[in-house]
């Protein structure tokens, strides 16, 4: 019960000094009861609703795919839908395992006092448990995997689109199974590196996720680390826009060529679908990512320099919306392969044309009642003229 001792009601150390028997867990109890005391109330709902609406959205998404493969399974679009599917199926399995571990968190400190969640470390950042240790590696693992497997869909659309007989003579199931376990192999491989002593996982504010430590006591390792995260996603980012602007290139060109063979049209129309969701999925993910990757390297350069000073909480802050924004791209990605299928386009743009059709229409028809109605009027003038012009010749005949 030393650590409540030392606590008052504002969450900080009273003034009287730890005694020479203070041992190094009751120090660590006394600083978790500190950080435990300034998180706002435990809530839930939101991290529910996450999980929900991701899990909900990726099923349907791997539904959709699963039909799409069966129908294009002998194309070449199976290996680009061999790659979505792994990409919603690692989306799904990311809500699914790091969902349950944050509403485990949130539940274990909605009951109980603050002594009793500190007497369990909960959110204490220098005493991770195993399950914090766990869901920063799921953090990093279910991170990088969307990235890796954007970027290699790209560029396995950009082989398909510029040199399309080496992609069938490359590109075959069995070598796209092997690349993605290659891609899943890598991510795990990094996520794995803190249990090597290179980086560390901690608690983060508020108390209830785990991931790289940026904010308190930064090491060496933990600034490797964290560039090492943070080069991996934006190089897999750039690499995905050169070839995603190589192909969307590649294929206005062959648009403006206007080839008259009805299968080559069919074959540029397939590419084209894929390339527009390539690059909805490639924005999605540069919007999400982004902040995360600014703020958490930020926090780790000024923390490990020691220049944070009073803007720890701002950072805080930072670091917690970027995360949540992160996770949004789990969400959006079964959505931008959903909204941006041909059949979708082509209804949106049914839906337009008839519209627009229909404007013109109504137009139209204003133009010609109005033209109607003028050309009526004019007729009638001219018929009251004519009758005038015939009872005056009719009158000049009767005087002679």
């Amino acid at each position: 019960m030393l650590a409540m001792q030392h606590y008052n009601s504002s969450g900080l150390l009273g003034p009287f000094p730890l005694s020479n028997h203070t041992t190094m867990g009751q120090v660590s109890e006394v600083k978790a009861v500190a950080y435990n005391a300034t998180r706002p109330p435990s809530n839930p709902t939101a991290a529910g609703l996450s999980m929900t609406l991701g899990i909900l959205f990726n099923v349907v998404a791997l539904v959709i795919l699963a039909k799409a493969y069966r129908r294009f399974r002998r194309r070449s679009k199976a290996t680009f839908l061999l790659f979505a599917s792994s990409l919603v199926a690692t989306d799904l399995a990311g809500h699914l395992i790091t969902g349950a571990i944050v509403m485990r968190l949130y539940s274990s400190g909605t009951g109980g006092s603050v002594g009793e969640t500190a007497s369990i470390f909960r959110g204490d950042p220098d005493n991770p448990d195993a399950s914090c240790l766990f869901l920063g590696g799921c953090m990093v693992f279910f991170g990088l995997c969307p990235l890796f497997l954007g970027c290699g869909m790209a560029a396995e659309r950009c082989l398909g689109v510029t040199k399309p007989l080496l992609h069938a003579h490359l590109v075959t199931t069995a070598r796209t199974k092997v690349a993605l376990i290659l891609i899943w192999l890598l991510a795990l491989s990094v996520a794995l590196l803190p249990y090597f002593n290179l980086g560390a996982y901690t608690y983060q504010y508020p108390g209830t996720w785990c991931f790289i430590r940026v904010m308190e006591d930064t090491t060496v390792t933990d600034l490797a680390f964290v560039l090492l995260f943070s080069g991996l996603a934006w190089s897999t980012l750039a690499s995905a826009f050169v070839c995603n602007t190589i192909s969307g290139i590649t294929l206005v060109r062959a648009r403006l060529k206007k080839r008259s063979c009805s299968q080559r049209r069919s074959a540029t129309s397939h590419d084209t679908e894929m390339v527009v969701q390539l690059v909805g999925i490639m924005v999605t993910s540069c919007i999400c990512w982004s902040p995360l990757l600014v703020f958490g390297l930020m926090s780790a350069i000024r923390s490990y320099s020691g220049t944070m000073g009073s803007d720890k909480d701002t950072y805080r802050k930072l670091v917690m919306t970027g995360v949540r924004m992160a996770s949004c791209n789990q969400i959006l990605d079964p959505w931008v392969y959903i909204l941006l299928r041909r059949a979708i386009l082509k209804k949106i743009y049914r839906i337009t044309k008839r519209q627009a059709s229909f404007k013109g229409s109504t137009f139209r028809s204003v133009r010609w009642e109005v033209g109607s109605f003028l050309n009526s009027e004019k007729n009638s003038v001219n018929k009251i003229s004519v009758d005038l012009q015939r009872k005056e010749g009719d009158v000049s005949t009767i005087g002679l």
